[in-house]
């Protein structure tokens, strides 16, 4: 009990003590104010503490890696040949329109449309009946005219004896004399007339004028054709026919490319004469030849170029007239030049680049001039100098300005690309 009593008086003064004094009020808030400045304080420290703790753990950058790898060769220098690049089309040597000489009803057609067919092969037949009629009739009046002469020279035989006995006239010998004259006259004439129905009998049937390939038929069997020997009158088209072997390559030069020509074989320019090497396919392969053979006498003004062609053995009959290919003609003498890889040439616009590799290691791109292929290899005919490093591998890892790793390489001709020396061992 006396506990009791002792505590109670101390709870009431202090609860007197907190109602009454508004300093004590004041005193509490800002303890409490206090508090929670002291747990915001010791959150924000735990979760940077917490941030801390998880950068230290994250990995170090790696270093950048290191510049890509290209392969790279000074330019080859090789003694070669100038020469200089057309674009030509074959021609036929010969080309004939195969018309009707003599008319008629078409009764057959000999060929195939496109077939090869060979000189005196028979094509067409017009029918030869009413030909053979008229030759016929002109051997009838060839042997009448041979009687008429037998007769007439035996009545002047007779007219020559009377004479000789003065029982006959000099009037009568001369009358039987022209009676025989008149008598050879009509022989010739009718061996001329048998020589035209044969004639007309022969153009009944046509035949290939040379070897070559036929192109497709313009009439067919039962057509009515018109003929003219002397092309006097109207005439029907019956076919094309072309030859193949040899055939002609025609192109055209420009002026200056022809003056350079002209510079290189001075005692050609009467006479042409010269290699061209041609290139069918376009694969950059130039395994025919033919001979420059013609010239033309004169370069067109519109133009400003002169027509050229030259004769190409096809005995195979592979090249078909109208077909395009490409031609190499020399056009200067040897002198040397810079070679790289084809593939190491790229084209920009209308300009062409090479990429070089600078002592520092960057990517230094250079325009060139180019010319044709020389056993593979693209010749630089300026814009390259002989101690620059030619990127000829890894072109696609090699940005201009950029920087790289050079690795010796080697440029093979023949094979007009290039390899490290890494790759070739």
């Amino acid at each position: 009990m006396t506990h009791l009593t002792t505590t109670e008086p101390e709870a009431d003064e202090r609860t007197s003590v907190t109602r009454g004094d508004p300093g004590s009020r004041r005193r509490g808030r800002r303890g409490r104010r206090a508090l929670l400045a002291a747990g915001t304080i010791a959150a924000m420290a735990a979760a940077a503490g917490g941030l801390a703790w998880e950068h230290g753990n994250d990995p170090v950058a790696p270093p950048p890696p290191p510049p890509p790898q290209v392969a790279v060769s000074a330019p080859l220098r090789e003694t070669v040949t100038t020469t200089t690049g057309f674009l030509g089309q074959f021609s036929a040597v010969d080309a004939v329109e195969l018309r009707a000489q003599v008319g008629g009803t078409l009764t057959s057609i000999d060929f195939q449309d496109g077939q090869v067919v060979h000189k005196g092969d028979q094509l067409f037949t017009i029918d030869p009946r009413p030909y053979q009629i008229k030759l016929d009739q002109a051997v009838a009046q060839f042997q009448t005219a041979q009687a008429k002469e037998t007769l007439a020279a035996a009545e002047l035989w007779r007219a020559q004896q009377l004479k000789q006995t003065n029982f006959g006239s000099a009037e009568t010998l001369d009358e039987r004399a022209a009676d025989q004259r008149s008598a050879q006259a009509a022989i010739d004439t009718a061996k001329a007339d048998i020589m035209d129905a044969r004639l007309d009998l022969e153009f009944a049937r046509v035949t290939a004028p040379f070897t070559g390939r036929m192109g497709a038929h313009l009439v067919s069997v039962g057509s009515l054709v018109s003929g003219s020997r002397g092309g006097t009158g109207p005439t029907t088209l019956l076919a094309t026919i072309n030859s193949l072997d040899p055939i002609h390559l025609d192109f055209d030069m420009s002026e200056a490319d022809y003056i350079a020509w002209r510079r290189l074989h001075p005692a050609a320019a009467g006479q042409p004469d010269g290699e061209v090497r041609i290139s069918l396919d376009g694969d950059g392969s130039y395994g025919r030849r033919g001979t420059l053979d013609f010239v033309d006498n004169a370069l067109d003004r519109s133009s400003g170029t002169v027509h050229a062609r030259a004769t190409v053995p096809n005995p195979d009959l592979s090249i078909t007239p109208g077909e395009f290919a490409r031609l190499r003609l020399v056009t200067g003498k040897p002198a040397p030049a810079l070679l790289v890889p084809a593939s190491a040439v790229m084209p920009d616009q209308s300009d062409e680049t090479v990429m070089t590799v600078a002592r520092d290691g960057t990517v230094v791109p250079k325009q060139v001039q180019t010319g044709d292929l020389y056993r593979g290899l693209r010749i630089i005919r300026s814009g390259l100098q002989p101690t620059d490093r030619v990127i000829i591998d890894g072109l696609m890892r090699a940005r201009p300005g950029a920087k790289v790793t050079p690795v010796a390489g080697a440029i093979e001709p023949g094979l007009g690309s290039g390899t490290s020396a890494g790759e070739r061992e």
